[in-house]
């Protein structure tokens, strides 16, 4: 199988030619099926690689290579790509839960007009996914990393005549670019350093024969990679691109925000855990922007009335959890959590695009409620996924999010308190969304009312499928103290290398474990008694800065961007005006006005030339007198 690797990204690439080109004239029906059907045999080709990968008879990596891309003096970068076990588990994950949400997409879009140009982007972001993952070196991967955000821009602003949606665009792609610069920076330092890109050969000397590289350097590459991780992860400084993405189609916001796009930077550090083994202070300093990330979008999350809105601060916090546990170390935890998250995460926005389905458009909570006994398939697997984000035992992410804890307790039990209260938390804003949108009675329209309905099977059946995965989803990555054999942990271990994880006791793992759970039922318990019969009153005092989100969003305009734009304004004004544009200017209107004199000379009488070239002669004599020697 792995030497047919190449129809993995070829079959999206495929679909998205067919629906890029023939957008306007296909009809719907058939570009919903041309693009799910690619990555339907991308998912059928990558289930083979994977049972491949993870057969006794495999050994290693294997990299296979496509063509010679880059090649100068000492420098060769080949086009290719490399088949381990991290590859096959993300191609999994890419082209499983995109299966599903392309097939979700040809009844949610089936009444716009752009639905084939809708399919052709989606197409052309999950090939952009799949070169990222499956790439042998940080070049072809870096090709995935930038088309993905092409395609995000895209895709974010698909309604492109509604202005805050193109706005939205804007920033996703700029904020992107800014992480994608220290990305850029790093990868020349290991060019300049280690004359590669390779991860074979990169990972093989690191330590090595180039002992001679300074340590602090491996520390700036490391620095530079999670830069770029932070744009492509929505971390702070640069997490605020992720809530506005949701201007999008909502399965754009379940594939791109939830399962694929944003965990780019956990898969890249996973992938470059070698290097992160030798900077310490660098997983210091990813541990507390993670964890930071994590306690503040929860606390965001906890007053927000846009049902979309709720679960991209969720996002921004769960992958908080990702970071928390790659600074930790626990770089197989970080991964096991993008997996289960994966499933959930999806789950819950193609839920929430089933309610805003059923509400007309409409996406504020405040004005749903009581909403389950008219959708009873979208209620139970969204309550699946309530029950999974939360860590409800049995479902995946208990097994995850336990996981992550346990390893940061092993590692500092600071951290570890304040992992705790970001759990609370994310039991308590997504069972107050639960409860607000399918419990009590209805609080939207009477045409709201009269028009509820349960979704087509297109769109129920991927919820049943997600909702299943979250459930069993988290057993392959059972802990010590239920199962002695992690197999999740296992399938990664010849790959990822863990970082100074400590085993605790048994004893402590079980009083961790239940103090996650009991937190967490407890959280459930408030967000029922709380919003039982709600009440909307204006916010006001600290529930307002959390509404507003702290108002991070104004600081950035206030610091950041009225500053540029006023010396934009100002550039513009003098330097490019004044300056630059006035001597170009002037340089054009003194050859004119030089040309408008000179043309008198050209009276059109012969008398007057012969007279003028009698004067020229004799200024050229005198000077050939008095000068030439």
């Amino acid at each position: 199988m792995s030497q047919v690797v190449y129809l993995i990204p070829l079959f999206p690439l495929i679909g998205f030619l067919i629906n890029g080109i023939f957008w306007n004239k296909m009809p719907k029906s058939v570009g919903g099926a041309i693009g799910t059907l690619a990555i339907l045999a991308s998912f059928i080709i990558s289930l083979g690689i994977f049972f491949e990968v993870r057969s006794a008879a495999f050994h290693g990596p294997v990299i296979v290579n496509m063509f010679d891309f880059i090649s100068s003096g000492n420098l060769n970068i080949p086009f290719a790509f490399q088949l381990d076990a991290l590859s096959s588990l993300f191609l999994l994950i890419i082209t499983g839960v995109g299966s599903l949400i392309h097939l979700y997409s040809t009844s949610y879009m089936h009444e716009d007009e752009g639905m084939v140009r809708y399919f052709a982007y989606l197409n052309l972001f999950v090939f952009s996914m799949l070169l990222l993952v499956l790439g042998a070196n940080y070049l072809v991967m870096f090709i995935g990393w930038e088309g993905v955000g092409l395609c995000s821009y895209l895709l974010i602003g698909f309604w492109f005549k509604k202005r805050d949606y193109t706005n939205a665009a804007k920033k996703a792609f700029v904020m992107n670019r800014i992480g994608d610069l220290g990305f850029l920076v790093g990868m020349m330092l290991v060019i300049y350093y280690y004359g590669t890109l390779g991860y074979q050969e990169l990972f093989s000397t690191l330590g090595g024969a180039n002992a001679a590289v300074p340590s602090s350097v491996h520390s700036w590459i490391a620095l530079c990679f999670f830069i770029g991780a932070t744009g492509k992860s929505a971390q702070i400084p640069l997490y605020t691109w992720l809530p506005d993405a949701m201007a999008g189609p909502t399965p754009v916001s379940a594939l791109i925000h939830a399962a694929t796009m944003v965990t780019a930077g956990i898969y890249m550090i996973a992938r470059s855990n070698a290097l992160y083994n030798l900077t310490p202070g660098v997983l210091h300093v990813i541990a507390f922007i993670g964890l930071a990330t994590a306690i503040l979008a929860a606390t965001i999350a906890i007053r927000q009335y846009d049902i979309k809105k709720v679960l991209a601060y969720s996002t921004v916090s769960q992958l908080g959890f990702m970071f928390l546990a790659l600074g930790v170390g626990a770089y197989t935890t970080a991964v096991f959590h993008v997996m289960t998250h994966a499933f959930f995460k999806a789950l819950l926005f193609l839920g929430s695009g089933s309610v805003i389905h059923a509400m007309g458009g409409e996406q504020d909570i405040r004005k749903m409620g009581g909403l389950g006994k008219h959708m009873p398939v979208t209620r139970t697997t969204f309550l699946i996924g309530c029950l999974a984000i939360s860590g409800f035992p049995g479902l995946s992410g208990f097994f995850s999010k336990d996981e992550i804890l346990a390893n940061t307790f092993a590692h500092s039990s600071v951290l570890y308190i304040f992992g705790l209260l970001a759990a609370m938390m994310t039991a308590f804003y997504m069972f107050r969304l639960y409860f607000l949108t399918f419990s009590g009675t209805f609080r939207g329209t009477e045409e709201q009312h009269h028009h509820l309905h349960e979704s087509p099977a297109a769109m129920t059946i991927p919820l049943m499928v997600l909702a299943l995965l979250s459930v069993v989803g988290g057993y392959v990555g059972m802990p010590a103290v239920i199962s002695h054999h992690n197999a999740f942990a296992s399938f990664l271990g010849p790959v990822v290398k863990n970082f100074g994880v400590h085993h605790l006791a048994e004893s402590t793992e079980w009083i961790l474990m239940t103090l996650s759970v009991v937190v967490s039922v407890m959280m459930i318990g408030v967000a029922w008694s709380v919003n039982k019969k709600p009440q909307f009153a204006e916010s006001t005092g600290f529930a307002k800065l959390l509404e507003n989100k702290w108002y991070v969003d104004e600081l950035y305009d206030a610091v950041i961007t009225r500053p540029l734009n006023a010396l934009s304004e100002f550039m513009d004004k003098y330097a490019e005006r004044r300056g630059i544009d006035a001597v170009v200017n002037g340089v054009g209107k003194s050859v004119r006005w030089g040309s408008d004199r000179l043309r008198l000379l050209q009276s059109g009488q012969v008398g007057s030339y012969i007279f003028i070239m009698v004067i020229g002669m004799v200024i050229l004599f005198t000077i050939s007198f008095f000068w030439v020697r």
